[in-house]
């Protein structure tokens, strides 16, 4: 792959934020107005954190997500701060099939008239250990979820995004993506897969001026999957799902228009 975590955005993309900005991105107020965003895994992490942040920037939120309790929590934060009225999407990636997502998008279409982003962010972790010993079939749902629902999705959903005046696709990556490492498994190959998915989405869309794929690494961030993974880390020595916020809004925003097929490392020394 051509990305590169740390490095500037190319210049032929006509961007005129680097890397290094995307990370330190300061959003203006209501900067999102007028978007309407899709977040996977909207109900807790860093799913939550930035439906609520992208709502605090003017965006209508659509929150899709497996558990209808945790969905209605953040439902109801967004109406407590008075933002644009968001809608809960019910919705399990593990056993949604192809045709339950393009229902989702005539729905949307019939709701909203519209769709300008996706916030891919649902995953799971799977297991921790040498492939040789990895569970089979925990192999086949941490791919299927993490990458294949994801391509579902997002492919079922492009008709809606190619109408977007400027529409912007967020995967998320792993530093385990991006340098897939020993123990990881099945999640380090998914996320591998997302950024390869993100680039073959570019290349084939180099000529769809108003439609950008992008992937984020958000690093080491204080979540619950973070402590599955390293049960024995101090969570406080991390940083939380809204330090590292600006790069997401700055991805979803319109300045990020000319930012394309890049993989953005919010932590690069993670």
């Amino acid at each position: 792959m051509s990305n590169s975590t740390s490095s500037p955005v190319n210049q032929n993309n006509n961007s005129s934020l680097s890397h290094e900005q995307i990370r330190n991105f300061v959003a203006a107020d209501n900067c999102l107005a007028g978007k309407v965003i899709l977040v996977t895994g909207a109900g807790a992490g860093i799913g939550r954190v930035a439906a609520l942040t992208y709502a605090r920037f003017g965006a209508t939120v659509l929150l899709l997500g497996r558990t209808l309790s945790k969905l209605e929590a953040v439902y109801d934060e967004i109406e407590t701060m008075g933002a644009q009225q968001p809608a809960i999407l019910p919705m399990d990636l593990e056993k949604a099939s192809y045709d339950e997502m393009q229902k989702l998008e005539r729905l949307i279409d019939s709701e909203f008239g519209q769709l300008d982003g996706i916030l891919n962010n649902a995953a799971i972790l799977g297991n921790l250990t040498p492939l040789e010993m990895y569970d089979v079939d925990t192999f086949a749902k941490v791919m299927h979820i993490n990458c294949t629902a994801t391509f579902m999705l997002t492919q079922a959903l492009l008709p809606l995004l190619k109408d977007a005046k400027n529409g912007s696709i967020v995967f998320t990556s792993s530093s385990v993506g991006t340098h897939p490492r020993a123990f990881w498994g099945a999640y380090a190959l998914s996320k591998q897969a997302i950024e390869g998915m993100s680039d073959i989405f570019t290349q084939e869309t180099k000529n769809t001026t108003n439609l950008r794929f992008n992937c984020i690494n958000p690093g080491g961030t204080r979540t619950n999957m973070r402590a599955h993974a390293f049960p024995g880390e101090s969570p406080m020595s991390l940083k939380t799902p809204e330090d590292i916020m600006g790069g997401y809004i700055a991805l979803m925003s319109d300045e990020s228009i000319g930012v394309r097929g890049q993989v953005v490392a919010l932590q690069p020394k993670d």
